[in-house]
């Protein structure tokens, strides 16, 4: 059994409420021809989840907050313009 602790964020950007949870990685499984995960940090939203990054137990709320801010800069509100 593991000692994983699950961690959720809540974050308001841009207008938005956004939330974010951590998810244990899972071991590798050969007979499926799986490869193992780590774990990460994933955005949920209507009953779907995105990975967005590592989870780093221990990092400062404030960093991990700047963090998932510039994810969402970065995959939810970049807008790419075609020339």
């Amino acid at each position: 059994m593991t000692n994983y602790k699950i961690e959720q964020r809540r974050l308001t950007h841009r207008g938005r409420e956004f939330h974010f949870v951590s998810y244990d990685g899972q071991p590798p499984n050969p007979a499926r021809n799986q490869p193992g995960t780590r774990p990460a940090w994933f955005l949920m939203n209507a009953g779907k989840r995105w990975k967005v990054m590592p989870h780093r137990p221990g990092l400062e709320p404030e960093e991990l907050d700047q963090r998932l801010i510039q994810w969402l800069e970065e995959k939810v509100f970049s807008r790419r313009r075609s020339s």
